[in-house]
Order: C-alpha cells, then sequence, then structure tokens
C-alpha cells in the first residue's frame, strides 16, 4: 500500500511519522550541543523508524520502533529547563505574530477621535451632569460601559489648590489605565479616561495649557456622562484588489498633508478622485466633473437627504462651501471651495474626502486633497458599542 494512503489509514503511521519529525527538530535544535556519538545515535533511531514506515511494518512493529526512538531521546537529547514555560512563551509569541499579520495585512482596529462623521460614525462626546444627578453603580455601571460605551466621571479635590500638572494617560494594550493630575501638590488620579477628558472638562485649553482655576476641597473637578466613540475594524485588503471609490468611508495617515497633527489616522468619506473638478454649490451638493451628487448616488443617500438647516448638532446637510460656512457659523472651514462657482481640479495623485457632519469636520475643503499612497483601508465593521451602528451598517 503507498505510503500517502498508509498515514491516512493508520493512526499509529501518523503517530510515527510525527514522533521522528519531533525528534529531528529537537537534533536540528541541539546539534551544535551534541558530541558525535550522540548525534550518530539519534540520527539511527530515526532512520530505523524511517525504514519500518517505510516497509509496510506493522502496528506492534511500529510501536516497537517509537519505543526505541523515545529511548534514544531520552538518553541523547539534552532537556530543556522549564519546558512548560518555553512552550507557552512560543504559543504566545506566535499568537503575536499572527495578530501583528492580520492588524498589517487583513483588519486593524481604529477608534473614531472626532464627531466629524456623525450621524454615520460616532466619536467621543460628552454630556455634563447636574451636581445631584444619580449615577448608575455596581454591576449596572459596568454594564452600561461594556454595553452601551457610556462612562461616568465624578471626581473630588483632595485638597484646596489649583489644578498644576497633567501627566499622559498610562495605556494598557489599546486603551488608558489611568491618568494622574496633581491639585495644590497632591497627587490625584482618575481610571479609565479618554484621550481628552482634561479638554471636555474645560481645565485645559486646545493648545494644551491648562486653565488657572481654584479649586476647595470637596469640589468636584469631573462631573461627566462620556459616551465612547465608535470602534471599529478596517479593511486593509481590499485596496489591494480595487481602487477606492467615490463614497466609500476611507482611513488614511495625516503624514505629508497640511493636517497639523501629522502622526494621527484620519477617517472620512472619500468624496472626489484623482484629475476630477469639483465644485460645492450654495445648495450643500457637491458638482463633480458637471453632474451634481445627491440621494440617489451611491452611499450618499443620507449624506443628501436633509431639508433645511440641521436641528441638531450632527445632522446631515449635504457639504457646505466656505460661503455658506461664514454666513451660518461665522468662520472658515473650506478654505478651497470659498464659494459655489469655484471649481477645483483635484491632483491626479490625490483624492478629496470630507466628513458627513459637513458643520463640524475638518476635511479636506480645509486642508486639500490626500495623497492616494496615504490610505491604508476602508470602514469594514463597527464591533463595539453595541448601538444601532453595531456591524456593516454604517456604511
Amino acid at each position: 500500500m503507498p505510503m500517502n494512503i498508509r498515514w491516512f489509514l493508520s493512526k499509529t503511521v501518523r503517530q510515527a511519522t510525527e514522533m521522528r519529525r519531533q525528534v529531528q527538530k529537537l537534533l536540528n535544535h541541539q546539534r551544535d550541543l551534541l558530541g558525535s556519538t550522540a548525534v550518530a545515535g539519534l540520527c539511527d533511531a530515526m532512520a530505523a523508524m524511517q525504514s519500518a514506515v517505510d516497509s509496510g511494518a506493522g502496528r506492534e512493529a511500529l510501536k516497537s520502533q517509537m519505543v526505541e526512538l523515545e529511548k534514544a531521546a531520552n538518553k541523547w537529547l539534552k532537556p530543556y529547563p522549564s519546558a512548560s514555560i518555553r512552550e507557552n512563551i512560543e504559543v504566545f509569541l506566535v499568537a503575536i505574530a499572527v495578530a501583528v499579520g492580520i492588524r498589517t495585512f487583513f483588519l486593524q482596529p481604529f477608534k473614531i477621535p472626532t464627531g466629524s462623521m456623525q450621524p454615520t460614525l460616532y466619536g467621543v462626546t460628552h454630556d455634563y451632569l447636574a451636581p445631584d444627578e444619580e449615577i448608575p453603580r455596581g454591576l449596572k455601571r459596568k454594564w452600561e460601559y461594556w454595553t452601551s460605551g457610556v462612562a461616568y466621571v465624578r471626581e473630588t479635590v483632595k485638597v484646596d489648590g489649583r489644578l498644576e500638572r497633567v501627566l499622559p494617560p498610562v495605556k494598557f494594550l489599546l486603551f488608558n489605565l489611568k491618568q494622574d493630575y496633581y491639585i495644590g501638590g497632591q497627587k490625584h488620579t482618575v481610571w479609565f479616561p479618554d484621550d481628552r477628558l482634561f479638554q471636555r472638562a474645560g481645565l485645559v485649553n486646545e493648545a494644551g495649557r491648562i486653565q488657572d482655576e481654584l479649586f476647595r476641597a470637596g469640589d468636584r473637578i469631573f462631573n461627566l456622562k462620556v459616551h465612547s466613540g465608535d470602534h471599529l475594524f478596517v479593511d486593509r485588503l481590499t485596496y489591494n484588489f480595487r481602487m477606492p471609490e467615490r463614497g466609500d468611508i476611507i482611513v488614511f495617515a495625516t503624514a505629508g498633508t497640511q493636517i497639523p497633527q501629522q502622526d494621527q489616522f484620519y477617517i472620512k468619506r472619500l468624496v472626489a478622485l484623482g484629475g476630477e473638478s469639483v465644485q460645492i454649490g450654495d445648495d450643500q451638493h457637491v458638482v463633480i466633473d458637471g453632474r451634481r451628487l445627491d440621494a440617489s448616488t451611491p452611499h450618499f443617500e443620507n449624506v443628501y437627504t436633509f431639508s433645511g438647516p440641521p436641528k441638531n448638532d450632527g445632522d446631515y446637510f449635504g457639504h457646505v462651501n466656505n460661503g455658506t460656512a461664514l454666513r451660518m457659523l461665522g468662520s472658515p472651514i473650506a478654505r478651497y471651495f470659498p464659494d459655489g462657482e469655484y471649481i477645483y481640479e483635484v491632483p491626479d495623485d490625490a483624492y478629496l474626502a470630507f466628513g458627513d457632519n459637513t458643520l463640524n469636520s475638518s476635511d479636506s475643503r480645509y486642508w486639500g486633497p490626500i495623497p492616494k499612497e496615504n490610505v491604508i483601508g476602508k470602514s469594514f465593521f463597527v464591533y463595539w458599542p453595541i448601538t444601532s451602528r453595531f456591524g456593516w451598517g454604517h456604511r
């Protein structure tokens, strides 16, 4: 009977073959440490085992050769100290290598940092709690966080004094474990803070400067309800086989763009491709090469479904140019599109990407095109928190 058929039909043949392979592996690892007598003894035992397998020896003959090979291995191979620890470390390192491979080539976790893609995707938001407002406790509070991503931050000052110093958060894997800060020379600690907790509480401005405020012992320095931003997986595989398409929600690196933060990853909706002519009309609709995008354009069904100015922060309102933004907000957010008549030519090697929250998004309208090579992937799956956006539906 051919060897490959015997291997499938006989458990003993499979065990004998695997045993010989493992002994050969250990010999390869220890060859430089073993004497010639030990190497010869192991080689002879493995050759005898292979010969028995190749010759079609019966079950008992194979078991006898396995016993002899085990004796030779125990006699000549050097034992590994703490073998179980070594095996666990090997498994751990393999798991890390697999995780890194998946993150690099297939799926990368990503946390939405801001509200620029609302209401399609949410960044971290917060509400101020009333001084006497009750907050959940115990298991109910933990359950609300782990399912809905809602955290309550209520901290009290220990001593009189001013906020003197805020240390960076201490991280564990992808999460913020704790953050220390000093008031009146006394260290305080807040557990599981978000990245911008002190800015949300109005204690540190956007430039990182600490606000000058006197606290009294017993004052509440934090009294917030924080809604965690959407956490999703980025598909890093698809764009190896096709180019990004209009309407894709893309993730890109900021390095080499006009974005001030050069070490970040942003997420926006791809609106215009290289070589296209783009306008943003006064009716909040983008016009590309003379064709107006509207609710019938794939992936823009929600973006262009609106009537009148947004009633709530983050409502869909199409896309606004700089003239419209100045009239509505009093601030320039689209300097590349000064009015409804201006036409911008996208460089051949670049894209334009806009946020769905058009009145609260810093995007290509303000800092210009994104080099094609900066795009690392597309939004794939929201895995936390478990809200209406969970899964694939946000696209």
